[in-house]
């Protein structure tokens, strides 16, 4: 078992050597010179070299790589070129409403969509199968954004049970807190629990044809304890994988959910830094996103040895 989880931390180096990479290159890239576009048009020659500087681009390319890894290393992100503040303040005030709109995101739609496929399964065919799928159908069909506004308009402006916009710390109460995320989450679990759902239901059918199930039934085991407690556990590897590729939705969708119901987190400071080419805001954020990415997909896959132990060899 000791030797698996090293061998797959191990297998994760080349993917963050890839993504350093990737992400270094972003300030290339782009078209144009990065000092200049910063600046403006309008800049002095003293200003775009001043910018120049700052984003080490008098010296070689090799240079500035490994001297960015060595800060990464370090815990220094760098300085925003725009506030002239360091990089790791600016995601330190932003990471708590993008963690937690992706956390109570997760919960909720393993809660909804992982019951909700088993039923679909135990319902085959039955009216609660039809609406599970046609649910799924329309929670791929429609974008975030426009599920967030529908949410919005909904449960906000015409009933006011939920705030439209804005966030609450967690340092300020747990209900204030969670209110405040319930429509972003929705509208962002609504693709996630679509897709989880079908992945359960599909999942389950092929295992509920098996010969051990077959056996099951014939010794008179009614049809819940068996989804429950024999399909469901030999279940679990598909559907965690989906769980764990789902999370570059969560990613991808908070961008959209932040700039939807305008929280302060780390998506709307992407956007911003996109907009004013603030390079080392962006560089840090994408790194940041895309190790939580690789960290998410090593867990998961430490976690297939949990549910079927032959993965470990």
């Amino acid at each position: 078992m000791l030797r698996y989880i090293l061998r797959r931390c191990v297998s994760t180096l080349p993917v963050i050597l890839v993504v350093a990479v990737f992400i270094f290159s972003l300030l290339y890239i782009a078209p144009g010179d990065p000092a200049l576009i910063i600046a403006g048009d309008q800049a002095s020659p003293e200003v775009v070299q001043r910018i120049r500087e700052q984003l080490g681009l008098n010296q070689p390319a090799y240079i500035r790589f490994f001297s960015w890894c060595g800060s990464i290393l370090t815990g220094d992100l760098g300085t925003s070129v725009l506030s002239g503040k360091p990089v790791s303040e600016l995601i330190a005030q932003r990471i708590q409403p993008t963690v937690s709109l992706m956390l109570v995101t997760l919960v909720m739609s393993v809660g909804i969509a992982v019951p909700l496929g088993v039923l679909a399964t135990w319902r085959r065919g039955h009216l609660t199968d039809r609406l599970t799928m046609l649910f799924c159908v329309a929670g791929f069909s429609l974008p975030v954004f426009v599920t967030g506004y529908l949410l919005a308009y909904v449960f906000g402006l015409q009933l006011r049970w939920l705030p439209v916009q804005g966030y609450s710390r967690i340092e300020n109460g747990i209900w204030p807190w969670f209110r405040n995320l319930i429509l972003p989450a929705a509208a962002l679990s609504s693709v996630y629990i679509a897709l989880i759902t079908r992945i359960t239901r599909a999942t389950l059918l092929e295992i509920m044809g098996r010969d051990y199930i077959r056996t099951a039934r014939a010794k008179g085991m009614s049809v819940a304890p068996i989804l429950f407690i024999h399909a469901l556990k030999n279940a679990a590897v598909p559907i965690i994988t989906v769980i764990g590729t789902g999370v570059a939705l969560l990613i991808g969708g908070s961008v959209v959910a932040e700039s939807v119901f305008a929280i302060p987190g780390l998506g709307r400071l992407t956007i911003d830094a996109i907009l004013s080419r603030d390079y080392p805001v962006i560089q840090a954020v994408v790194l940041i996103f895309s190790l939580s990415y690789v960290v998410i997909n090593l867990i998961i896959d430490l976690l297939y040895t949990v549910f079927d132990p032959r993965i470990r060899y």
